[in-house]
């Protein structure tokens, strides 16, 4: 009876968990996380490669060894197969999403704690960088926490099931963010080294590492330019210790969204209090092997916010390509504080109380985001409408002078039209694969049909659009404006208004030069 009781409420723990990280995805169809509609093109580029009518191998290149961020394409890719690619692209993100408290978890169950302590880092899925569409960043926040708990369990209580996992989720690491992958082989490194006087093992960890190593090894041979870069000279910046929180919240106009985030670490804190006062208790009932263990784990644990604390002061704010990478690490190093909380009171009640106050925290949490999803939602249906009359595989430049519409301090709009790409293939006037720093990237040489280029930060600065220059090469032409746009096309008297609906306006050019593409397409198939 005892066993049912306990498998019911981990049951229902998990249910809980799982629609805090669901529910704002069910409430908007498109999600206001900036980045997430370029996500969207690219996963359908990974599933749609060999499809003639999306137009897709004609103009891209995939690199998934070189630029190895493609976990949540692959994920996402299999499950367009089954559903729309707007909904696939949804549960591809909460999945990825749904292992940071699962890493958390496993963290915990490593270091000989209950596994029901990742729900701690349950408000993390919904941070400041989700919501920037740095799904795989935080996804891999996830992972680093789960390698280090294997790493810890492999030395701790050697089988093969757990090297097999640690392996697998080393390479699952390396393939969702390499640039992670390294703190996590410090990090089985430094727990080896940390743990050795109560494991005295080091060979269990050995060969887990070696297939994530080999590729990373083949990345280090195979990256392209645009994903090095130094890290230069930076000093140690202080003074950023004073917007630490700035950067893990504060994606909306809401002031209930810093409030419920400080609420989390109330709970925490209460959640610590607590825990440790049971175990103080019962002090002299554990012995003085545990406790040395317990000790040194979270000095492993310590270990690693330190180091992300250390990241966080001393890394540049750009790296080649990759921009935003020192705020980054605040994100990172409060999360893996949550790793030292002492393990939950054995008592039934005491331990249903406070995993039911972190259920309650991240739910709060998950309802604040789903209240802002809600008003995005209603700024996009004219979106929606205007956009199902734009053909299969166009040649679309899209340009977004309006941002107004929604809760967020940072634009969900200026990538939206992203969208149209993932439903029904194309070319677009602006894509992430310009930059080389994602494994999708424009195809080079004879027989490439690839968009002209622009200039820099060209999304983000519509007014340079002339339909002189810069439109011939396009068919059909998407505006976000509060007034008419019309003016814009007067040059060119090829293009007409085909559909207005709210702030979105349609055109097309009449004398339409698909044809040309389709005509080439022979030479890729």
């Amino acid at each position: 009876m005892r066993r049912k009781t306990e498998l019911a409420f981990y049951a229902v723990v998990g249910t809980v968990a799982l629609l805090t990280v669901l529910r704002p995805f069910w409430v908007a169809h498109y999600p206001p996380i900036t980045d997430l509609p370029f996500h969207a093109a690219q996963t359908s580029v990974f599933r749609h490669y060999f499809d003639p009518s999306f137009h897709f191998r004609e103009q891209f290149e995939l690199t998934p060894l070189a630029v190895p961020y493609v976990s949540s394409y692959v994920l996402g890719a299999a499950l367009m197969i089954f559903l729309p690619a707007v909904t696939a692209v949804k549960a591809a993100t909460a999945i990825m999403l749904l292992t940071v408290p699962v890493g958390l978890g496993v963290l915990a169950w490593g270091t000989r704690k209950s596994p029901l302590l990742g729900l701690a880092g349950l408000p993390f899925t919904w941070c400041n960088l989700t919501h920037w569409g740095f799904i795989n960043f935080v996804a891999a926040l996830g992972m680093f926490a789960a390698v280090v708990g294997l790493a810890i369990r492999v030395l701790d209580r050697p089988s093969r099931r757990t090297q097999v996992a640690l392996a697998a989720t080393l390479c699952l690491l390396f393939f969702t963010h390499v640039y992670r992958f390294p703190f996590a082989l410090c990090a089985v490194a430094g727990a080896t080294l940390v743990m050795y006087p109560v494991t005295r093992r080091w060979r269990p960890v050995l060969l887990p590492v070696v297939p994530s190593l080999l590729l990373f090894v083949a990345f280090l041979a195979l990256r392209p330019p645009a994903i090095g870069g130094s890290l230069g000279a930076t000093p140690f910046e202080l003074g950023r210790l004073d917007h630490f929180f700035d950067f893990i919240i504060g994606s909306f106009n809401d002031p209930d969204e810093p409030r419920v985030a400080l609420r989390h670490l109330v709970v925490i804190g209460v959640v610590f209090a607590v825990s440790f006062g049971f175990a103080y208790a019962k002090r002299r009932e554990h012995p003085r092997g545990e406790v040395r263990f317990a000790l040194l784990s979270a000095l492993v644990v310590l270990g690693c916010v330190g180091a992300f604390l250390l990241a966080f002061l001393k890394l540049p704010m750009e790296i080649g390509a990759w921009w935003y990478v020192y705020p980054r690490e605040a994100t990172a190093a409060l999360f893996m504080a949550m790793g030292l909380l002492p393990d939950l009171p054995s008592g039934r009640w005491p331990r249903a109380a406070l995993v039911s106050a972190l259920l309650w925290s991240g739910w709060s949490v998950s309802a604040v985001v789903a209240r802002n999803y809600e008003i995005f939602d209603q700024a996009t249906r004219d979106f929606a409408a205007v956009s199902s009359h734009i053909p299969q595989s166009p040649k679309l430049m899209y340009l977004v002078f309006d941002h107004r519409g929604s809760t967020r301090k940072t634009t969900p709009f200026i990538h939206l039209p992203a969208y149209v790409q993932a439903d029904k293939g194309g070319w677009l006037s602006f894509h992430f694969a310009v930059w080389d720093s994602s494994p999708v990237r424009y195809r080079r040489g004879a027989g490439a049909i690839v968009p002209p280029p622009v200039p820099r930060r060209w999304e983000w600065e519509p007014s340079k659009f002339d339909v002189r220059k810069h439109g011939p090469f396009f068919d059909w032409f998407l505006v976000r404006s509060r007034t008419d746009p019309g003016a814009l096309f007067e040059p060119d008297a090829a293009i007409e208004e085909v559909h207005h609906e709210g702030t979105w306006w349609l055109y097309r050019r009449v004398s339409s030069r698909s044809e040309d593409a389709t005509g080439r397409q022979d030479d890729f198939e």
